[in-house]
C-alpha cells in the first residue's frame, strides 16, 4: 500500500510538471500568434528587450502580454474558483456563478457606467469586484437563514434566486439606457483582448489572496466533500469551512469576472477534467485546475485569433461553445445515473 501511494504520488507530481510545460507553450503561443504576423523571434526579443520605436515589438508588449498575462491570472482563478464551488456544494454541475458572483459584478460594473460614468477596464475592475463580493455575502446570508445553516441546497437556490434578480436589475437598466449598453456589452461578453497591464497589475494582489485561502482550505473541502456529518466527525466546523471556502470563490471569480468579464464553464469544465486525472482528493484537484484552467483559456483565446482572422472571436464565445455540449453531456450523465 505505501508504495502505491509512492507511485501514484510521482505520477500526480509527473503530470503537475507536464502540464506546467503546457502552460508555458500556450503562452508562447499566446505571445506568437495573433491578426498581425509578428516573427517568433522578434516576440523573444520584445519580451526581453522591448523597443518602443518598433511597430512589431509594441504589438507584443501592449497588446500580447497584458492579454496573456489576464488569461493566465484569470484561468487559475476560474479553476481554482471551479473545484472549491463544486466541493462546497457537492454539486458536480456546479459553476462559480452559482454564489451570483458574475451577476453581481454585471450590475455594479452597470451602475458603474450609469451613475458614476466609468469608462475605462480599470474603473470596471473596482465596480465588478465590489459587486461581486456583495451579492456572495448576500447569497450565503440568505443560505445560512433558518435550520442547518448554509447548506449546499440552500446556497445553490439562494444563488440561483439572487442571480435572476440582479440580472432582471442590469436588463431593466440597460433598456433605458443605450450609452451604458453599448459600453457594457464589450465587458459582458467575456474577452482578454482590449485590456492593459494596469488590469494584470490590480488584480494579482486579490489573486494572490484567494490562491492562499483556497490552498489553505484543502483539508476542510476534502472533509465537506463527504457530507457534513462526516466532516463534522473528523472535527471540522462545517460553517466556517464553508465560508472560508465561499471567501475564496468570490475573491477568485470576483477578481476574474473583473478582469476579463464573465467567462462562462471554465471553472465547470476544469475540475471535471481535473478529477478524472487525480481522483476526489483536493489536495491534487486544486493544482491540477490552477495549471488546465489558464491552458483551456489561453488555448481558446490564440482559436479565437486564428479562425476569424484578420478579426477574432472572443474567449468568452470559444470557451461557451466548447462548455456547452459538455455541460449537457454532464447532465445527461448525471441523469442516467440516477434512473
Amino acid at each position: 500500500m505505501p508504495d502505491t501511494r509512492v507511485r501514484r504520488a510521482v505520477a500526480l507530481s509527473t503530470g503537475l510538471v507536464v502540464l506546467a510545460a503546457a502552460l508555458a507553450g500556450a503562452t508562447l503561443l499566446s505571445l506568437a500568434i495573433g491578426s498581425q504576423h509578428v516573427p517568433f523571434g522578434t516576440v523573444l526579443e520584445a519580451v526581453v528587450h522591448p523597443d518602443d520605436a518598433s511597430r512589431d515589438s509594441l504589438i507584443v508588449t501592449e497588446v500580447r502580454i497584458p492579454r496573456t498575462l489576464i488569461g493566465l491570472l484569470a484561468g487559475v482563478a476560474l479553476g481554482l474558483a471551479g473545484a472549491i464551488i463544486q466541493a462546497v456544494t457537492r454539486n458536480p454541475l456546479a459553476d462559480p456563478g452559482i454564489l451570483g458572483v458574475n451577476a453581481g459584478a454585471g450590475l455594479a460594473v452597470v451602475i458603474g457606467i450609469s451613475v458614476f460614468g466609468v469608462t475605462s477596464l480599470t474603473g470596471y475592475v473596482w465596480f465588478g469586484f465590489a459587486g461581486a463580493a456583495v451579492a456572495a455575502v448576500v447569497v450565503y446570508t440568505i443560505g445560512s437563514l433558518g435550520r442547518g445553516g448554509a447548506t449546499p441546497v440552500k446556497l445553490a437556490i439562494a444563488g440561483t434566486a439572487l442571480t435572476a434578480a440582479l440580472l432582471s436589475f442590469t436588463t431593466a437598466v440597460l433598456v433605458t439606457d443605450v450609452q451604458t449598453y453599448d459600453q457594457f456589452r464589450f465587458w459582458q461578453v467575456g474577452a482578454l483582448s482590449g485590456r492593459d497591464i494596469d488590469i494584470a497589475r490590480q488584480g494579482l494582489p486579490f489573486l494572490l489572496i484567494g490562491v492562499v485561502i483556497a490552498l489553505a482550505s484543502v483539508r476542510s473541502l476534502n472533509a465537506l466533500a463527504l457530507g457534513d456529518d462526516v466532516a463534522t466527525s473528523l472535527g471540522q466546523n462545517v460553517s466556517i469551512a464553508r465560508l472560508i471556502a465561499a471567501a475564496a470563490v468570490v475573491v477568485l471569480c470576483g477578481t476574474a469576472t473583473s478582469m476579463a468579464g464573465p467567462l462562462v464553464f471554465v471553472g465547470l469544465i476544469v475540475p471535471h477534467v481535473a478529477r478524472i486525472i487525480t481522483g476526489p482528493d483536493h489536495r491534487w484537484l486544486l493544482p491540477y485546475s490552477m495549471l488546465l484552467a489558464p491552458l483551456l483559456l489561453l488555448l481558446a483565446d490564440v482559436l479565437g485569433r486564428v479562425i476569424a482572422r484578420p478579426g477574432e472571436v472572443q474567449v468568452g464565445i470559444i470557451t461557451a461553445v466548447v462548455g456547452a455540449p459538455f455541460f449537457v453531456a454532464l447532465a445527461r450523465r448525471r441523469r442516467l445515473a440516477e434512473l
